[in-house]
């Protein structure tokens, strides 16, 4: 496969990593005691990113001595920002801190600018300095600057997880120690667009017909997104969760991404269950951070 790697990507990064650390952060933290329980307590966050534009967070402490290690919910292509995923445990709360950010267009991050969903993906896709996925880079960047300014925090094992977002994370900022990131739409973008007839990849499809004329520009613009040419910044130990072989994002699909990541990367191909996946990520975590003999927090009926 050819190497698009445009000239500029090291400075583009260089310089919007520039721009952010130009802009106080100004935190502001409020305790939301209806989420607060016996063993944590929730705080709702305000944080300044590029524009400047405020966003919003979720942060759960657990009750006692800390510092506890850190999962960095990382922003996804989705409208609604929750505590932890849907399906995860809440007593994961009790054993690590938790931080979730809505990044910009995102419900509680929405003022001035509301995304559609679909729609976000490809919000000034025509020019690399309006492109939506530079601010949201950015708002990824900057929830990771609050992570690590908590005393709470036990910066030995912060983990970003989520999607092609926490591989960004991980790639443009050096406090993420572990990942777990299922890649969805920000590999070879254009190339894997045209064999899904799904979404968030048929997001780009359909942008792609309404503009058959920007082909070009836009297959030049996602370079700088593109996350194998990130993979080389990623020294994380990392679990990548691929699609099972008939999907698009097949272990296959993603070698070449997975072969340039620099740290220590376990591949998991997805089993085509969510409990069986789900699972498997949660003791691969509790292995890394807490060793083969203790148990993973997951949901009761996960437990049987």
């Amino acid at each position: 496969m050819a190497d698009n790697r445009p000239l500029d990507f090291g400075k583009f990064w260089y310089e919007l990593g520039k721009e952010l650390s130009d802009i106080p952060m100004l935190s502001e933290i409020a305790p939301i005691p209806l989420r607060s329980n016996e063993f944590c307590d929730l705080y709702g966050v305000s944080l300044t990113s590029v524009g400047p534009y405020k966003i919003f967070g979720y942060l759960s402490i657990p009750k006692g001595e800390g510092p506890f290690p850190t999962i960095y919910y990382v922003p996804k292509n989705g409208s609604v920002l929750e505590i932890i995923p849907q399906g995860t445990s809440n007593r994961v709360r009790s054993r690590f801190i938790t931080f979730s950010i809505a990044c910009r267009g995102m419900r509680n991050s929405d003022k001035p600018y509301a995304a559609m969903y679909p729609g976000q993906l490809t919000d000034g896709l025509d020019s690399l300095g309006e492109y939506i996925y530079r601010g949201i880079a950015a708002d990824t960047i900057r929830g990771l600057d609050f992570v690590i300014s908590r005393p709470e925090v036990d910066k030995t094992k912060v983990v970003a997880w989520g999607n092609d977002n926490a591989i960004l994370a991980a790639a443009l900022h050096g406090a993420v120690t572990h990942l777990v990131a299922t890649p969805s739409y920000l590999v070879d973008t254009l190339e894997a667009a045209a064999s899904s007839t799904s979404y968030p990849l048929e997001e780009f499809s359909d942008y792609m017909r309404s503009y058959p004329e920007r082909e070009k520009l836009v297959e030049e613009i996602l370079q700088y997104f593109n996350l194998k040419w990130h993979a080389q910044s990623v020294d994380a130990i990392s679990l990548i969760m691929t699609e099972s072989n008939s999907g698009i994002y097949s272990r296959s699909f993603l070698q070449d991404f997975t072969d340039r990541i620099q740290g220590d990367v376990t591949i998991h191909q997805s089993e085509g269950s969510t409990y069986k996946d789900g699972l498997f990520a949660e003791k691969w975590l509790t292995n890394c951070f807490f060793g083969k003999d203790e148990k993973p927090i997951v949901p009761p009926h996960w437990d049987q």
